[in-house]
């Protein structure tokens, strides 16, 4: 997805914009700089006025810094921080901080991957916000709809009856399960520092304490050990923004689909129109939160691609992770946002439900005809397939079918209401877990016009 002002709202990422910006990237790396002397005075191997000197420069130092000229003075070294480095010695050197106060100990590595975890963890927070928002709604409306009748649609077609509250539910549980995954990947990220080799020598033997003093100033994990080239907490984020993608884009798939005119069965309450057509109501929010979440897969395959570094610092695999684990959290987070849009203005039209329970004349409860049937007839599945093919169909009507079983009891078994199986039940199952808990609400059969 571009980055700018002009896409990022379209595709719901126009907070997550800023939060993974240019400049807040910049903002990130002097924030760990700074963070990294003032643990180093905690662990003695700095001069407290030192420290206090750089995280006092820090700021205005991010400030000044111009997000093309950095990327420029990027090129000879192949990484922004070596040239922020020279700058933020230069802003400290009028305070008496000497030049090798400021990253002292440190790769370019340790501060690059911390700010990636630090951004991380702040654009983490919005993609969860919009990840239970959007569960929440979802739960909403499984618990107005776990008694509304619908077609259930298997490989395009018509299938069994279901209830509008059973697929809700499934929606919200697929968005819970995902944060809970982004949510333990986000809290496992850890700090990064390991020194020029992953051997902290140069901190000797105070590494590891300054180490878990930077963990501790930025509020992240401690590392155990540096992991300069085991990219498994990378990866472990990477595949859970993936799923939560996952999740969104299928929720919104069905939307788009429901949305169809000769469907008709939901609609957004702030829909989209067309340059060329007035009549049109395009369900816009879902199908850019579709739009964002199709582009996520293929940067899960680039990150998991890119966990082969070799040795102790990768020439290449390492570099190709930044932009990629940014673009994930903008993506995700973004279908994540218009997905929060659609569901929670989400319009359910149960008369359209129940006209298209009605539009193939009973067929999709040819299962349940065949289950009574069977009662009186070895020939059970034979009769009913016969009767399903004729042209038009003849469930009700089938003398074959008439012969075992009576016009009313026929008209029963073809009342979609009558067989709704343990949609109810997985709707409560979904909502209790959530401590939602609500009353069974009654069912609604395809008669009654119910909610829209």
């Amino acid at each position: 997805m571009p980055r700018g002002e002009l896409f990022d709202p379209l595709f719901g990422a126009a907070e997550l914009g800023a939060a993974l910006s240019d400049r807040a990237w910049i903002g990130a790396l002097v924030e760990v700089e700074c963070a990294l002397a003032r643990a180093q005075a905690v662990a003695g191997v700095l001069d407290e006025g030192h420290a206090q000197a750089i995280a006092a420069a820090g700021p205005q130092a991010a400030a000044a810094l111009d997000p093309a000229e950095l990327g420029a003075a990027a090129v000879a070294g192949g990484n922004p921080v070596i040239p922020l480095v020279g700058t933020l010695r230069k802003a400290c050197a009028p305070a008496g901080v000497p030049a090798a106060a400021v990253h002292k100990g440190a790769t370019s590595q340790d501060i690059l991957d911390t700010a990636l975890v630090l951004l991380a963890q702040r654009a983490g927070a919005l993609i969860l916000d919009d990840l239970r928002a959007a569960a929440d709604a979802a739960a909403d409306l499984a618990q107005t709809h776990r008694g509304t009748p619908m077609a259930a649609r298997t490989l395009g077609q018509q299938a069994l009856p279901t209830t509008f509250g059973a697929l809700a539910a499934g929606w919200c549980k697929s968005l819970d399960r995902a944060a809970g995954a982004v949510t333990a990947a986000l809290a496992a990220l850890p700090v990064q520092f390991g020194g020029a080799a992953g051997t902290l020598a140069a901190l000797y033997p105070h590494g590891p304490a300054v180490a878990d003093a930077l963990a501790a100033e930025l509020g992240l994990a401690p590392q155990g050990i540096p992991w300069h080239t085991d990219r498994t907490p990378i990866a472990e984020l990477a595949t859970s923004l993936g799923l939560a993608a996952g999740a969104a884009g299928k929720i919104a798939t069905d939307i788009v689909a429901l949305s169809a005119t000769e469907i008709g069965e939901v609609s957004e309450d702030a829909p989209g129109g067309s340059s060329a057509m007035p009549h049109k109501r395009n369900p816009i929010a879902a199908i850019t939160a579709r739009a964002a979440a199709r582009r996520v897969p293929g940067l899960v395959a680039a990150a998991l691609g890119a966990m082969d570094h070799e040795m102790q610092r990768a020439a290449g695999a390492w570099h190709a992770e930044w932009e990629t684990v940014t673009d994930l959290l903008r993506l995700t987070g973004g279908a994540a946002h218009r997905l929060v849009q659609s569901l929670s203005g989400l319009q359910v039209h149960p008369v359209a439900m129940a006209r298209n329970l009605e539009a193939t004349g009973g067929l999709l409860l040819a299962e349940r005809v065949t289950a009574a049937l069977s009662e009186h007839t070895d020939r059970a599945r034979e009769i009913v397939t016969a009767a399903a093919t004729a042209h038009p169909p003849a469930l009700d009507s089938d003398p074959a079918i008439l012969e075992y079983l009576p016009a009313d009891r026929i008209r029963e078994l073809l009342d979609p209401a009558g067989y709704l199986g343990h949609a109810a039940d997985l709707v409560g199952r979904v909502l209790d877990e959530r401590g939602d808990a609500p009353e069974p609400a009654p069912r609604t059969s395809e008669h009654e016009p119910g909610q829209s």
